[in-house]
């Protein structure tokens, strides 16, 4: 397929789960980004696995959960082995009951992912320009000009926005002269997705090796009797790229005190693992994502998921100002939010993995003799675990720092640049149960007032959203009830006062306040959002 267009609004370079996700949050709102990528097509073989309550979410807002759901598998249990023996198991079944409506992980592959996002994109009648590479690219005050290489045709192409979405050796980035700072780790690293006839193996459970010898870890796919494997190798191999899985298998399994037995070896890669992060993820019209951004180690699913939410982030922002209505300035949140998550990602993987994968002599020790019991600790205390579930599933990602929030509560539980709590509601209008999630699934932001009104002071609300924010402001009214006593006792309001809060269309409070003030929630739109500036 040939681009025939010589401008376009948004230009996504990289059709990975990233860009993929960018350009189907842009065509929510009614945006067609023109987007592009080196490879042939999609494909099988992708690293990343687990699929987050923060990533279901976002689908979940999409309409687009229910085949995730049916198509993956859900982790029922965590195992620690030392030796070829089992040290200690944690269970991770709804671990997060509450806090979110998926209280657990997901396996569905990276690959699943895409396809479901292109499924999206084509019905929304958004090609993928497949072979299609980035040669060049420079920025001008008012656009990007770029020259894409299409086969043999060099093609010439400006855009008003560029997203890099292109991977860790990101064209983008490197066009921009972007430093990408960070280390590799020392040793090389096998994946393997395979079908195996091995009885010790649980088809629901995540099972770490961890030994002097090395580490792997085991992990089941959604396919019947098919896992991945990813694990360390010996030193002697450090050096040799072009390993197959035969030469792998016998210190595996020295590893797991068993052997494992192959159906079918349906992939098998060695590749070396880094953990790096750009130092801007923003210059001028261009804006890095996913693993053009960051890499990091695979500890704890982190990487794919992370890259969904970066797009998640910058998506309803690029929308607003390429629709006119929002200013320019929002688009600096993005990198002031983003990057101090990415910071304190790689932080965090980068010390746990590199314990695990540790051949120290002390940290073998800790690891034997330390860690079961601190596990079987931390998960017997529900606050420590619904913490660690929280960084996990990145529902406890917030944003309370941000310029484009504003906090005008005394509220101590939930505060202005939190992700909206996952709360069951009643729908007193429509006399049915819900949740605060769906009552945000449309494009836009939304106000939700919590109290007692009368019917004029609602009208008059309306009329408000209706002459000065139509189309981008959705309105819920939640009054005080016994049904509802949890929702109010979670917010911190009393049933006979109020409360105020317009959420982002990426579900994080943007706004809150202990009253309902059309004043200060006008000034919260037009002066911090800049929102209705024309």
């Amino acid at each position: 397929m040939t681009i025939t267009e010589k401008h376009t609004k948004v230009l996504i370079v990289g059709a990975g789960p990233s860009g993929l996700m960018m350009a189907a949050q842009l065509l929510r709102y009614g945006i067609q980004p023109i987007i592009i990528d080196s490879k042939l097509g999609p494909t099988n073989h992708s690293k990343a696995l687990g699929v987050q309550a923060r990533s279901l979410e976002i689908y979940r807002q999409m309409g687009v959960i229910d085949p995730i759901i049916n198509g993956g598998k859900q982790a029922t249990g965590l195992s620690f082995n030392e030796d070829g023996k089992e040290v200690a198991t944690l269970p991770i079944a709804n671990i997060g009951e509450g806090l979110t409506l998926f209280p657990f992980v997901l396996f569905y592959q990276q690959s699943k992912n895409e396809r479901l996002l292109l499924d999206f994109l084509t019905q929304n009648s958004c090609p993928v320009y497949w072979c299609t590479t980035l040669v060049s690219l420079k920025q001008t005050v008012s656009r990007a000009e770029l020259q894409l290489q299409q086969g043999d045709q060099i093609r010439d192409i400006t855009c008003d926005w560029l997203i890099g979405a292109d991977g860790a050796h990101s064209i983008v980035r490197k066009q921009l002269q972007i430093p990408f700072s960070g280390e590799t780790y020392g040793h090389n690293f096998y994946l393997a997705d395979l079908e195996l006839d091995n009885a010790e193996l649980n088809e629901n459970k995540v099972q770490l090796f961890l030994t002097k010898k090395g580490f792997a870890g085991i992990f089941p796919m959604p396919e019947a009797n098919c896992y991945r494997i990813v694990g360390s190798l010996p030193d002697e191999y450090d050096q040799k790229e072009d390993l197959a899985l035969e030469q792998a298998l016998p210190n595996l399994n020295e590893i797991i005190g068993f052997s494992i037995n192959t159906v079918h070896n349906n992939w098998f890669t060695v590749y070396h693992l880094h953990h790096r992060m750009a130092d801007k993820f923003r210059v001028q019209r261009c804006f890095l994502i996913g693993d053009a951004a960051h890499i990091h180690s695979p500890v704890g699913a982190q990487g794919m998921n992370t890259g969904l939410q970066d797009a998640y982030n910058l998506a309803w922002k690029l929308a607003g100002v390429v629709n006119n209505q929002l200013k320019e300035s929002i688009l600096d949140s993005y990198e002031n939010e983003r990057i101090p998550v990415a910071k304190d990602l790689l932080s965090t993987t980068d010390r746990i993995f590199t314990i695990i994968t540790s051949r120290n002599w002390f940290i073998g020790l800790f690891k034997k003799w330390v860690l079961p019991g601190l596990l079987k600790t931390v998960w017997g205390k529900e606050n420590l675990r619904n913490n660690l579930f929280k960084r996990v599933s990145q529902i406890g990602i917030n944003y309370r720092d941000s310029t484009i929030n504003l906090n005008l509560s005394l509220s101590t539980k939930v505060k202005a640049g939190d992700r909206l709590p996952y709360l069951k509601i009643f729908d007193e209008k429509k006399q049915e149960e819900t949740d605060l999630h769906e009552w945000c699934s449309k494009p836009g932001f939304t106000l939700i007032v919590f109290g007692k009104f009368d019917e004029l002071f609602l009208f008059n609300i309306a009329r408000w959203i209706t002459m000065k924010y139509p189309n981008m402001l959705n309105f819920f009214y939640l009054p005080p009830s016994g049904k509802n006593l949890d929702v109010f006792n979670e917010f911190e309001v009393d049933p006979h006062l109020q409360k105020a809060i317009i959420v982002r269309p990426d579900m994080h409070i943007g706004f809150i306040n202990d009253r309902v003030d059309m004043v200060l929630m006008d000034n919260y739109l037009r002066n911090v959002i800049g929102m209705g500036f024309k």
